[in-house]
């Protein structure tokens, strides 16, 4: 097994600081929106979407593939997507050494972080197997052992990952061999994708131990958005990142409320700091190679590249919005 996930063959990827003489998307049309026959379908798409893109995902953007939280100029993606996660430890004053389910895990950078940073154990799920094959392998560079439970030791903590659908979570773990309860639920830009929301924040609940915590990032529409303003800024986004409709911040805290979870972290909008993450991509598949290759995966493929405009739309117009908040199990 080599050392890390291989850059998919004749990807030339242009650095994150330059800036492209010409815009690659504008060969490509963008494609009508496709809407999906069922949920089912549509986490279909999902999988097959991440069990194909992973690698270039890591070729991209690293072990972490979700928003940066810039608050300084010269930031680089990898100190802001690790201060994003930091900013969820300040919120949720995470424990050291809790159990937590870092649900929609990606790579693992997560996974990895809280393990090693709070000596944590974790498991991380994902719907993709592609994705639990390279956290693994990028996690055994660092790991010292493994045990029986599949858990590796990592810095003073543990991780496994598991290939799991986040709407299961609540029947995988609630009986043997597989029972488990958690500290935390912690979920970063998974949510959004996730058809029956009402249906995670009950599993969640029931999975967190008494006084446990809930810890979300995640995509939002603004409030009160027009017919309009629907159409142009959120069709696009949810078309083309495989997204059944998306909520507002509003519709997650009465989730909470009903799963018998109180807040604990109010929501906090921090749009205006993460999306500079959408300036960064832009640039970044800026790549005749990386437009060929989705071009070869049909309609999705391309549909999804040409989203990444239209987050920068959405964000630049206030209509599309990103924030962090904690619910908590009553003790």
């Amino acid at each position: 097994m080599s050392d890390e996930p291989a850059l998919p063959e004749n990807l030339s990827l242009p650095s994150s600081q330059s800036h492209s003489p010409h815009d690659i998307s504008s060969q490509y049309e963008i494609p009508a929106p496709q809407a999906f026959t069922s949920f089912a379908s549509l986490k279909d798409r999902i999988k097959q979407h991440y069990e194909v893109c992973s690698e270039y995902y890591y070729s991209l953007w690293g072990e972490h593939i979700h928003h940066g939280y810039f608050l300084l100029p010269a930031d680089t993606k990898e100190v802001a997507q690790t201060r994003l996660i930091d900013l969820l430890l300040e919120l949720s004053g995470l424990s050291p050494g809790s159990t937590v389910l870092d649900v929609g895990c990606g790579l693992g950078g997560t996974t990895r972080y809280l393990a090693k940073m709070a000596g944590c154990k974790v498991t991380g799920i994902t719907i993709s197997g592609q994705q639990v094959k390279i956290a693994k392998q990028l996690t055994e560079k660092e790991a010292s052992e493994s045990d029986a439970d599949g858990f590796i030791t990592i810095g003073e903590g543990r991780v496994r990952y598991l290939e799991l659908d986040a709407e299961r979570i609540g029947d995988h773990f609630r009986d043997p061999p597989n029972k488990a309860s958690f500290d935390y639920v912690w979920i970063s830009e998974a949510m959004s994708h996730l058809p029956d929301k009402r249906l995670f924040f009950r599993n969640a609940s029931r999975l967190l131990d008494c006084g446990g915590k809930l810890v979300i990032a995640d995509w939002f529409k603004a409030e009160e958005l027009t017919s309009v303003q629907l159409e142009a800024d959120i069709k696009p986004i949810e078309d083309g990142m495989l997204l059944p409709p998306l909520s507002s911040t509003t519709e997650y805290v009465a989730f909470a409320q009903e799963a018998s979870l109180s807040t604990f972290a109010d929501p906090l909008d921090i749009s205006k700091y993460v999306a500079k993450t959408w300036d960064i991509s832009w640039t970044l598949i800026q790549s005749p190679a990386l437009w060929a290759f989705a071009l070869s995966q049909g309609r999705d493929g391309i549909a999804f590249l040409q989203a990444f405009r239209a987050m920068r739309r959405g964000y630049a117009n206030g209509t599309f919005r990103y924030a962090v908040m904690v619910f908590q199990k009553k003790p």
